[in-house]
């Protein structure tokens, strides 16, 4: 057993990155993961990335502000401080609209704040992982595992010919800053 964990090819155009996934895909080769400078049109579609849940997770947070803010408002101003202000009711539901609005979007933008760094583990003084530098300014990273796929020179030959412009093996899982 190698200590290989990871086969990089590095390209320097993402219509020739797209064309090495093709290839790959078509050889039943799994792919880990890829890393590009900038996003790309349809890469979701062609890896098999479900859609993000983080809509789903906002709407949840923005009705847990909405009731929380109802429920404080309620509780303070009609049950326990009932005011007689100008013979207007305690229970005035247009007075409590601009706070119910404000809460639903602290509660909003809190709870996806936390969400993205949970489902991308981006915590906080976390070293960010990332297989090959140059994926960030000017290259397009296709990162194969090797202990998933056996046939290492298959994979590095394939990449070849689909344009990569260099094919790495990758010993670490991750390469730091430090």
């Amino acid at each position: 057993m190698s200590n290989i964990k990871y086969i990089l090819g590095s390209f320097g155009d993402p219509d020739e990155m797209m064309h090495g996934i093709e290839k790959l895909q078509e050889n039943n080769i799994s792919i880990y993961d890829v890393y590009t400078p900038m996003p790309i049109h349809g890469i979701e579609a062609k890896l098999g990335i479900k859609r993000s849940r983080l809509d789903v997770f906002a709407f949840f947070c923005g009705i847990t502000g909405t009731a929380s803010a109802f429920a404080l408002i309620y509780l303070t101003s009609v049950v326990d401080w009932r005011h007689n202000i100008g013979g207007k009711p305690a229970m005035a539901l247009p007075d409590f609209i601009p706070i119910m609005f404000e809460l639903t979007v602290l509660f909003c933008a809190f709870g996806l704040v936390g969400a993205y760094y949970a489902s991308t583990h981006l915590f906080p003084g976390r070293s960010p992982r990332v297989m090959d530098l140059r994926a960030s300014n000017d290259r397009f990273i296709i990162a194969v595992d090797a202990k998933q796929n056996a046939e290492h020179s298959k994979i590095d030959g394939l990449l070849k010919e689909a344009g990569a412009i260099e094919v790495k093996h990758n010993e670490r899982k991750y390469i730091s800053y430090e």
